[in-house]
């Protein structure tokens, strides 16, 4: 067969997968294909509507500027925006206080090292207080940016199409969200440092010793934090669960029918050469990995059967094999996020194959 036969099967089959009515037979329509494969595309796949009707208009994530009817959540949005490069920046540099723990631990008689640890951990524990805040942010922006984009008398679809600042938005915090967890999973210095921290506040409770630290984080703060950080992807969790209460509050947003064709359209898109080699850099290619994994694990969530029983629409064993066709370094992360954040992994529905593929 030759290589442009199997292109073209392969298109069909891309095309069929995603019900587009530009797909007849043995022909299809390459428009439909084109506006797809664009990067400013791809949250366009969360509404059914477009992919029965065929797409009318183009997302533009690098350029969109809002409207005056976006301008307040816009607004509102950016403010939490504009601090996640930082709190990212902030998260990569961190690097615990491993060496003084252990110091202050061996030599627990050792005034001068216990006051080193605790000098060490204290504004590291700042930091975490800020990570955490900033999820209760995101959580508040999430759900304002999706009742800007839902309400009536405006279809998502068309919300999409006359609200283009607000949907790359959305993608900013969906993308923002995976990175955040990925560091955080490849980071055991952050669940060490505040597990010290709330060790020896406990202790200095006891001996009625003053704790400054206590000032910046207070037991109650510290509970609601521990909480946060004992999540595998905490900021997915966050995420996760501020998506489903808003589809549980607002009957009808189709992203319970509709996340398993964005997994299929990044999936089809990862592990085609063709499309793949028409991403401008790398950034794109981990923006869809990172999509791809959200709207699965977003899907399992909402779901009631979840993504990987044999009725899922979503193809998991050619999702999991995307993940481990790249370097294992950008993807372990992920990967683990599958394995530990998702609702239906170990439900008897699951296959032994996909199980196997994710031990």
């Amino acid at each position: 067969m030759s290589p442009l036969s199997t292109t073209k099967k392969t298109t069909q089959f891309f095309l069929y997968n995603l019900g587009c009515s530009a797909f007849k037979g043995n022909f299809f329509l390459p428009s439909c294909l084109g506006r797809y494969l664009n990067m400013g595309n791809l949250l366009k796949v969360l509404t059914c509507t477009d992919l029965e009707q065929g797409p009318n208009f183009f997302l533009d994530f690098e350029n969109a500027q809002p409207t005056e009817a976006e301008r307040e959540v816009f607004n509102q949005v950016n403010v939490v925006l504009k601090d996640a490069e930082g709190i990212l920046d902030d998260l990569q540099s961190y690097r615990g206080a491993g060496h003084e723990i252990r110091e202050a631990i061996q030599h627990p008689n050792d005034e001068n090292l216990q006051e080193k640890a605790w000098s060490a951990v204290c504004p590291l524990v700042g930091k975490l207080k800020k990570f955490y805040e900033f999820s209760q942010r995101l959580e508040a922006a999430l759900h304002g940016l999706l009742g800007a984009l839902t309400s009536t008398p405006h279809s998502p679809t068309q919300h999409l199409e006359r609200e283009q600042a607000l949907a790359k938005q959305f993608a900013e915090i969906l993308h923002f969200t995976l990175r955040f967890d990925e560091l955080k999973m490849t980071n055991p210095a952050i669940q060490n440092d505040f597990s010290y921290y709330r060790r020896t506040l406990s202790r200095m409770r006891i001996n009625n010793v003053p704790a400054e630290g206590e000032n910046e984080v207070n037991n109650e703060l510290a509970n609601r934090m521990s909480l946060f950080y004992a999540e595998a992807t905490p900021m997915l969790k966050t995420l996760s669960d501020a998506t489903t209460k808003f589809v549980s509050d607002n009957k009808g947003f189709p992203i319970l029918s509709c996340t398993f064709t964005m997994a299929s359209v990044c999936r089809v898109m990862l592990e085609t050469p063709e499309y793949r080699s028409r991403f401008a850099s790398e950034e794109t290619v981990s923006f869809c990995l990172r999509v791809m994994v959200g709207v699965i694990i977003l899907y399992d969530h909402v779901h009631p059967v979840g993504a990987f029983a044999k009725t899922s629409k979503i193809d998991m064993k050619g999702c999991i094999k995307v993940l481990k066709d790249q370097p294992p370094n950008s993807v372990e992360g992920l990967l683990n996020a599958l394995r530990y954040t998702t609702k239906h992994l170990n439900d008897e529905t699951t296959s032994k194959q996909i199980k196997t593929m994710l031990q």
